[in-house]
This record gives structure tokens, sequence and C-alpha cells, in this order.
């Protein structure tokens, strides 16, 4: 009877687990298109409001607020995200085992490069231990001369919090810390300026 309840209770709570993860998912890819690079723009926020309501129309996008994390640097200490808002961030999950990662990665580290820390770019490594090690990720990293710092989600804590089930994912959050767009899946240098362009606007 024990044994039967601990399955029981076990299953309520992955049950609740991906309830919650489904939530925040929605949440962070709220107003998605189909296209690659979904985000949502003032225009759009106000096309949605009904007409015959005595509402003002709203001019503004609604905003998710981005969730916090840890993860380890290249010199294996623990940093936070949070540590980083107050500039515009671009965050890339990827693995050196994905081939779609690797597909955009140079146009990250260009973009990158040509930024020269205007825009933050957090390259968060999905290092589970088996199929990614640190140490696989750093040889991938140093062999392609890319200079990006890379960060190493050793605990999932990271994913988790994003939502980042497929590789490559990447967020566009503005310098307030609030997403404003979303890519799942590789993306081109005109889609990753785009979202650049969102988040750090050329005068």
């Amino acid at each position: 009877m024990k044994k039967k309840s601990s399955v029981w209770i076990l299953a309520l709570v992955f049950v609740l687990f991906i309830g919650g993860a489904y939530i925040l998912y929605g949440r962070l890819s709220a107003d998605a298109r189909p296209d690659n690079l979904s985000a949502q723009t003032p225009a759009e926020t106000e096309s949605q409001t009904p007409q015959d309501s005595d509402a003002p129309a709203e001019t503004e996008p609604s905003k998710v607020e981005t969730p916090d994390f840890t993860v380890e640097n290249a010199d294996g200490e623990e940093v936070k995200f949070s540590d980083y808002v107050g500039k515009p961030i671009v965050l890339n999950f990827w693995a050196s085992w994905c081939s779609p990662c690797k597909s955009e990665m140079p146009e990250f580290n260009e973009a990158w490069e040509e930024l020269d820390g205007e825009v933050q770019f957090l390259m968060v490594n999905m290092t589970d231990g088996a199929r990614e090690t640190v140490d696989t990720a750093k040889e991938y990293v140093e062999g392609q001369g890319f200079s990006f710092p890379v960060f190493f989600d050793t605990g999932s804590e990271a994913a988790m919090a994003y939502s980042a089930y497929s590789l490559p994912t990447t967020y566009f959050i503005d310098a307030e810390g609030y997403v404003v767009a979303r890519a799942v899946g590789a993306i081109d240098g005109d889609t990753l300026q785009k979202g650049l362009d969102l988040i750090h606007p050329q005068e």
C-alpha cells in the first residue's frame, strides 16, 4: 500500500512540474508568431484591443520579466543572470553536439565583437556532465576561436527557468530585464540583427 502511495505522489509531483514549466513557457513566449523570431510590437498590442471597449488602447507591449538563475563562468565561479541586467542581453542556450547551434555561433561571435560590450552576450552551455561536459564545451569554443563569454548550466537551472527544451534557443532581453523577442532554432545574421535592433536600436 505504501509503495502504491509513493508512486501516486511521484506521479503528482511530475504532473505539477510539467504544468509549471508549461505555464512559464507560455508566459515567456506569449503572442509568439510561427516565424523564427517571435516578438510583440506596440502596434500588435493595440490591434488586439476590442474596438467597442471603453478602455483606452494600450500603446506599450506586455512585458515578461525574466527569471533569475545561477550558472558557472569559464573560471568555475558562480554568476547570476541578474548581475548582467542593466544592458541589453542576448541569452543563447547551446551545446557543442548541436549542429544548428554551431551553425549560428560565428554570427553571434561577430556581433559580440562588433558591439564591444554594448550588448551582453550570455552563451549558456547545456552542461549535463554526460553528453556535454565543461571540457568538451571549452575545447569547442577555443578551437573555433570564439571570444564571447560562455557559461555552464551544470545543474540545468537556467534551462528549466527559461524552458529551453529545444536547442538552440535565444532570448533578446532589454536593459530593464524584460523579454522582447525569442527564437527557437538556429538563426542567421539577418534575424540576429533584427533581434538586436529590438533591444539595442541604432540611431
